[in-house]
């Protein structure tokens, strides 16, 4: 069975990831991915690199928990999270969630409501490094609004 959760340094594979969550389950019709890159720009000010930090065992059991949630909510067979912590550079890969279901619908859902999810609720602190000096990333009233689609209160406004 393939891990749900991996908080790692390492960059991953997309297609070895698919690949390993489609594993001998003949009932996969649709996989959907999202994979989230560090932008070299942010509020408008350019981006050297972005340190992520998190709280282990914590961090990993909030995204647990995201997964529970979006298997109650959704018709899917499976989902893989991947977050990467410690120094990453403009165009790195920074998360990856995938999903699968029978029906392409449930699977565009669920993926859409974890990546809302994790920017919101998952326990991770960004810093940036810019040209005017290392800043810490706040959390943004417009991902508690994309949170609030799916009927839960986000925290940052």
């Amino acid at each position: 069975m393939t891990e749900r959760v991996s908080i790692q340094v390492d960059d991953f594979d997309l297609s070895a990831e698919v690949a390993q969550l489609r594993e001998r389950n003949p009932g996969v019709g649709a996989v959907c991915s999202l994979v989230g890159t560090v932008r070299d720009r942010n509020d408008g000010q350019g981006v050297h690199s972005m340190e992520l930090e998190h709280y282990p065992g914590m961090t990993e059991k909030a995204i647990e928990a995201m997964i529970d949630e979006a298997h109650r909510r959704f018709d899917i067979l499976g989902a893989r999270v991947i977050h990467r912590v410690g120094v990453l550079q403009p165009m790195d890969q920074i998360v990856l969630v995938v999903v699968t279901s029978a029906h392409r619908g449930e699977s565009f859902q669920a993926c859409e409501f974890l990546m809302d999810y994790l920017k919101t609720q998952a326990p991770f602190w960004k810093k940036e490094q810019t040209p005017a000096g290392a800043r810490w990333v706040d959390a943004r009233v417009s991902d508690d609004a994309a949170l609030q689609r799916w009927g839960i209160a986000g925290q940052n406004a």
